[in-house]
């Protein structure tokens, strides 16, 4: 029996954002459609940028449903198949374009507007349903590839500009209907093992970015009090990612594992730039090394968690999302 039972299946799950919380609408040229990505779950390549499950697998679960369809997957699919919500979210995207040219989370909005004007849920539907929105840093890594002002000034303008437009994109998932908004504070970013690999060899994060995430976090925190206190009629919570990683990093000693929790489980072989996970040469020979223990990492490749790493935060956030529960 489900918590959410007594909903008769009302409950669904909107997914918006990148590859925290992509589950598959990517085309199959993303290395998250190649081996090993998806050994550990489902056993094979599936969309997901991970060995296995991702923060949105976790979240539904939680709410007692089964991970919305990836928006992709939606043609020819019967309305029992979209019964769980959908996600809309895209490895690479941020609330504005990033390097990596993937549908920004305005136009992720935008489908799901025209999926509405299509009558696929009611307004009852909706308001017994929850948004996940998740922006990770796709943005910043832009500023940062730019040539943006990239003074702490500069920064800390750009930072409010990305905040702006998460604050708009919010609104405007309430406007359409929904009435539960979850939305992702920054992970530590500079403790991805991108940024800790070259300055330490996985060993300690680059506080300065952290300092950056954590002004990230500040801003969300007082732009989303502020909307929270307006009471457009829907409520939003913060999935405190910055404190759930660093709760992973540290519950990761009594696995057993003397494993540095920032190493990443799959990387390009002989610390080669031109490699990632995922790699194959022009032979077809695997050009990307696996550690040893998958199960007890909490990186799965140089930015994103592995199926552990994910169950880890998703048990640190677990107060939080019973907390939205309670409002549901």
């Amino acid at each position: 029996m489900h918590e959410t039972s007594h909903h008769h299946g009302s409950f669904k799950l909107l997914v918006f954002g990148d590859s925290y919380v992509d589950t598959g609408n990517l085309d199959k040229s993303s290395f998250s459609w190649m081996k090993p990505y998806g050994t550990t779950f489902p056993g094979k390549p599936a969309g997901r940028f991970s060995d296995g499950r991702v923060l949105t697998d976790y979240i539904a679960s939680f709410m007692g449903i089964k991970s919305p369809l990836p928006y992709v997957l939606r043609k020819n699919k019967t309305k029992s198949d979209l019964k769980q919500g959908m996600n809309f979210a895209y490895g690479g995207s941020g609330v504005f374009n990033t390097v990596y040219n993937a549908t920004n989370m305005t136009i992720q909005i935008d489908f799901f507007q025209k999926l509405l004007e299509n009558h696929l849920y009611t307004k009852p539907e909706l308001r017994s349903s929850v948004a996940l929105v998740s922006v990770t840093g796709n943005d910043y890594t832009t500023f940062k590839a730019g040539n943006g002002n990239k003074t702490i000034e500069g920064t800390k303008a750009f930072t409010r500009s990305v905040i702006n437009q998460m604050t708009e994109n919010m609104k405007r998932i309430g406007e359409l209907g929904l009435r539960k908004i979850m939305v992702t504070g920054m992970q530590p970013y500079g403790c991805l093992p991108i940024e800790t690999s070259a300055m330490s060899g996985f060993k300690s994060c680059n506080e300065t970015e952290n300092e950056w995430a954590k002004f990230h976090n500040k801003l969300l925190r007082k732009a989303v009090d502020r909307m929270n206190s307006e009471g457009g009629g829907f409520v939003i919570g913060i999935l405190d990612l910055y404190q759930a990683f660093m709760s992973a990093f540290k519950g990761d000693s009594h696995s057993g594992e003397s494993e540095n929790p920032l190493k990443p489980c799959c990387v390009g072989v002989n610390g080669n730039s031109k490699y990632r996970c995922g790699s194959v040469d022009e032979k077809g020979e695997e050009k990307y090394a696996i550690c040893n223990h998958p199960h007890s990492s909490i990186f799965w490749d140089l930015v994103h968690p592995s199926q552990n790493g994910w169950h880890s935060v998703y048990l640190a956030l677990r107060p939080e999302l019973h907390k939205l529960k309670l409002k549901l």
